[in-house]
């Protein structure tokens, strides 16, 4: 997935979260979600969207470990929140 692909569907994923949608989930995975999301400071919500959103990207790029597709998306938003600086390479 490059750079455009990316931020498009995180742009996507922006407008989804305007509309609620109430989905029905297994008890134990909210349990799960619930543990996760206190130790990540994350709400119930974001939790699930954040394994559905991690999940959905490691489907469309089977070949990415989950530490590299996590580094991309904090790239992209860094990006997005003008956090950028020329790479160095050799360094």
């Amino acid at each position: 997935m490059n750079y455009n692909a990316i931020k498009m569907q995180q742009t996507q994923d922006r407008e989804v979260k305007a509309m609620a949608t109430a989905v029905r989930i297994s008890e134990e995975l909210a349990n799960d979600a619930k543990k996760i999301s206190r130790v990540d400071h994350r709400s119930l919500t974001g939790q699930i969207e954040h394994w559905a959103r991690m999940g959905k990207c490691a489907e469309e790029n089977p070949d990415l470990t989950y530490s590299l597709i996590k580094e991309i998306l904090i790239g992209v938003e860094e990006l997005e929140q003008g956090e950028k600086s020329e790479y160095k390479f050799g360094k």
